[in-house]
């Protein structure tokens, strides 16, 4: 019997229709992996489960009664509880007042840390955690640590179903790990999980059965056994994908960049290498190995200790003007908060970092710049309503695809692309390992981050390690396996 079941559930935000006569079904017991495209209906879906928005019409009916919460508050005492990829904690609390946060015990206004303690502790060990430390602020934790505190704050709010947002985006392989065993223990006492992620090996090792949605619409259900992975792609995509990383010829040619004994702050340590005209270069590492700084340095963007970058020869000054003016772009890996103006219109996001050609006399000539996003948004086939809608509002691919158009319209021959599609969709991401070829049979230069070893040994023409700050090793892509990335990434 079903723990949670959707039926017919819409939801219409103005002209846009988010949800169509959505069905599911979730059991005690098992994981759900809930799959689709950005812009497919899943936080839709999974803002109505949580009470943040209310249905237009169909019917939820959780542990045998009919469900509809007026809002959160509602949804997690009715044993609904969300853990989304964007943590909801207190940083400067400690991890025992997080875990409690909303259902703290309490009398005559104080609070009663004996009765919570022991609440506490049972969490963290039902959970196999019982090292972490209570006292500790959540602040001074990591990632993977956090996402355990409200894990164990929906074991202490008795919560039946739990749902799972992307959470392995920003965690290192052995958190994914301990991640999963976490999931394991909560499907063993009972408790009914769905799991929404892009990556389908994910879904493949944890997940018992799956439900796709399509631009709103229930497209697929069932167990994930009876399925194979590109019967669950053409369902999410609509169409058969041969190629999930689609290979476009390109030509390496002379080297454009050009680094040499480059130390930052605290990474990169004495990184050297080159970068060529229509090459893609990838970079691999452990989570704080020093990538994204080594990407900020070249960008301009973090001070450097000693070394020299020369571009096309010349060495720039080290501001972020000067790199772009020079060529160099950089897509940052946290688009929400650097890498775009989330309450600003995909216009200005796109345009904001070269508006030379749209200006007369210092005046900004509208009708020219419209024109011109509305191509790059048909050449990056961005879904939106207009060139004017807030980048916000937008799925996370075509957040991304703005960010990348954006260094596109700045004409940068050199790309960073630190970890480009992360938190994407199958579909999207082949789309953005197509453009990555295209660029580079164009003559564009590719820095690739990614913590994705498969997309790496797929897309790239060489790989480097990273291992605590250091480059260790570049090698042609197929002299690498991820068994030999992984020991060098580990061990250096």
């Amino acid at each position: 019997m079903a723990l949670l079941e959707v039926r017919d559930v819409s939801k219409r935000f103005g002209g846009t229709q988010a949800l169509e006569r959505v069905s599911l079904r979730a059991e005690a017991g098992r994981v759900l992996a809930l799959i689709g495209e950005n812009g497919a209906g899943k936080s839709t879906l999974m803002k109505i489960l949580s009470g943040a928005h209310a249905p237009d019409g169909g019917e939820m009916v959780f542990a045998g009664h009919p469900y509809r919460p007026d809002g959160p508050h509602a949804a997690r005492l009715a044993g609904v509880a969300m853990i989304y990829q964007e943590l909801n904690l207190a940083p400067d609390l400690s991890v025992e007042d997080n875990i409690m946060l909303g259902s703290e015990r309490s009398r005559w206004g104080c609070l009663r840390r004996g009765e919570q303690s022991p609440l506490v502790r049972q969490a963290l060990d039902r959970l196999g955690h019982p090292d972490l430390d209570p006292t500790r602020p959540v602040r001074e934790l990591s990632i993977a640590a956090q996402q355990l505190v409200e894990v164990a704050r929906a074991l202490v709010q008795d919560a039946k179903l739990i749902v799972f947002d992307e959470p392995t985006s920003s965690l290192t392989h052995a958190d994914c790990k301990r991640l999963f065993d976490v999931i394991r223990r909560l499907k063993a006492d009972g408790r009914a999980v769905i799991y929404i992620s892009h990556f389908l090996e994910e879904v493949r090792e944890i997940c018992d059965d799956f439900a796709v949605l399509r631009d709103g619409r229930s497209v697929g259900a069932g167990q994930l056994a009876g399925v194979s992975e590109d019967q669950i792609v053409a369902l999410m995509v609509g169409r058969s994908v041969d190629d999930l990383f689609p290979r476009v010829p390109h030509t390496v040619g002379e080297p454009i960049l050009s680094v040499s004994g480059l130390w930052g702050a605290k990474a990169p340590q004495d990184a050297s290498f080159e970068l060529r005209r229509g090459e893609i270069l990838g970079l691999a590492g452990l989570v704080g190995a020093g990538r994204t700084e080594l990407s900020r340095c070249l960008a301009g963007l973090d001070p450097v200790r000693r070394g020299k970058v020369t571009i096309r020869g010349q060495i720039t000054r080290q501001t972020p003007a000067a790199r772009g003016r020079a060529g160099i772009g950089m897509v940052s890996e946290d688009r929400k908060r650097e890498g775009l103006a989330q309450s600003r219109s995909i216009a200005d996001n796109l345009t904001y970092s070269s508006m030379q050609p749209y200006q007369t006399w210092g005046w900004l000539r509208l009708d020219r710049r419209r024109a011109a996003v509305q191509q790059w948004m048909e050449r990056m086939q961005v879904k939106a309503a207009s060139a004017e809608q807030p980048v916000g509002e937008l799925s996370g691919g075509n957040q991304q695809k703005v960010a990348i158009a954006r260094v596109l319209h700045q004409q940068a021959d050199v790309l960073l692309l630190d970890e480009p599609t992360r938190g994407i969709d199958v579909g999207t991401k082949s789309e953005i390992y197509r453009l990555m070829g295209e660029l580079a049979a164009q003559g564009k230069a590719i820095l690739f981050v990614s913590s994705y070893l498969t997309e790496l040994l797929a897309v790239c023409d060489r790989i480097g390690v990273m291992n605590r700050g250091r480059l260790r090793e570049i090698r042609p892509a197929s002299e690498w396996t991820e068994e030999s990335i992984m020991n060098v990434a580990v061990s250096g």
